[in-house]
């Protein structure tokens, strides 16, 4: 079952990447079309700057599903990094959907909220129990306090 969780997980972040850069993308030729501006910031500032952003995060999505594949493949939980970048990827979809759920409506919302508890229940499933070892009988290492 974990397994499965992992490989939706990776899954939905790849269509999560792609969703992005080209909303992005959209947004880039509407800024550069309509001669937008905001405050005085030039049009192509505007349009290269939401390209950049969008292939940015699109990258960094790309890179959790990565991870998540990678986890899925082995079975195994990444190290204590991976588990931080998970987090983050988390974190961000949560704050990703209290906005979206202002701005574009409750589909969204509920789109990144179910995109978070895949992320949540990969970290959750693959967490290592309480003796610092994971399924697998691997030693975890513990911080010094």
């Amino acid at each position: 079952m974990r397994r499965g969780i992992a490989v939706a997980t990776a899954v939905v972040l790849v269509l999560d990447a792609l969703t992005i850069a080209a909303v992005n993308w959209i947004l880039g030729l509407a800024v550069r079309r309509q001669q937008m501006s905001l405050g005085g910031l030039p049009t192509h500032a505007m349009e290269v700057g939401s390209w950049v952003a969008g292939g940015i995060f699109a990258l960094f999505l790309l890179g959790c599903a990565a991870l998540v594949a990678r986890i899925a493949l082995r079975d195994r939980m990444a190290g204590r990094v991976g588990r931080i970048v998970l987090i983050v990827c988390a974190v961000i979809h949560g704050v990703v959907g209290a906005a979206v759920v202002g701005l574009v409506g409750w589909y969204a919302f509920v789109v990144m909220m179910v995109i978070l508890a895949l992320l949540v229940g990969t970290l959750l499933l693959y967490a290592p129990d309480q003796n610092g070892t994971d399924e697998n009988g691997a030693v975890e290492a513990v911080p010094a306090t």
